[in-house]
């Protein structure tokens, strides 16, 4: 799947920030998928009977505020996956960053998160979330510790690990995996970000550069049934109810 068009409505800045056209313009007078503000907060939105409502990041409210007070703190899955201990609280590179919300709980543990995200419309999204993030003061310390760079992970995860100024003790990966088409009554959020995003066809060159740029562990999530990247087998599995963590270990992470 190719990822759709965006483009920016009224805010000519944003607009050539992220190299995307302007809505009033031709080349984005016909893209299905739309950046405008709304509420204070940047959102993303497309025909609302295919997309549902408009898609923003927010770490202060709703979901993210539930799950950083309730979320089960070190004993959640994706903290075990990445190596979180008794002492040990591993820098993580998180390069397919998506809406951020791996990010945010990793934060939220205390650690050093770099976001990188290879689609400009939803980088923009997570700029806007952090920028609000960092005014808010249940979440200033946490948003602090997350830092975004724009890049794909799959070309040049190296260069975009030393702009981003995080040491990649621990990179964590989740792909895009395909759905087949029965399955296509997704949510329409997933349908959004699905459409923008496309799929992940370069999984397996994606885990060869987090092996090659990761100090101790790669860790990948994927659906429980859903076989491993094509590549090196995974050292050790972790699983969920509809999730697992395949992690590839070089060393342990120590306090």
């Amino acid at each position: 799947m190719s990822p759709a068009p965006v483009a920016v409505e009224g805010e000519p800045a944003l607009a050539e920030h992220w190299r995307l056209p302007e809505r009033d313009a031709p080349e984005g007078a016909e893209a299905p998928l739309v950046l405008r503000r709304q509420g204070g907060r940047l959102v993303l939105e497309g025909d609302s009977r295919a997309y549902g409502k408009p898609l923003a990041v927010d770490f202060v409210e709703g979901r993210a505020a539930h799950r950083r007070r309730f979320g089960g703190g070190r004993g959640q899955l994706i903290a075990r996956a990445c190596g979180f201990a008794k002492g040990v609280t591993p820098s993580v590179v998180d390069a397919t960053a998506g809406l951020g919300r791996d990010a945010f709980v990793l934060a939220t543990l205390g650690a050093e998160v770099l976001l990188v995200e290879r689609v400009a419309a939803i980088a923009a999204l997570l700029e806007d979330g952090l920028s609000r993030a960092r005014e808010a003061p249940e979440t200033t310390a946490i948003a602090a510790r997350m830092h975004l760079v724009h890049g794909d992970a799959g070309e040049q995860l190296a260069a975009l690990v030393a702009e981003g100024g995080v040491a990649p003790q621990v990179i964590h990966l989740d792909p895009m995996f395909p759905h087949r088409e029965k399955s296509a009554l997704v949510k329409k959020e997933m349908r959004l970000f699905r459409t923008l995003a496309g799929d992940d066809a370069d999984a397996p060159r994606l885990l060869e550069a987090a092996l090659d740029v990761a100090t101790h562990r790669v860790v990948v999530k994927r659906p429980r049934k859903a076989p491993p990247i094509e590549g090196p087998p995974p050292r050790h599995v972790i699983e969920g109810k509809t999730s697992r963590y395949d992690l590839y270990v070089h060393r342990a992470l120590t306090p």
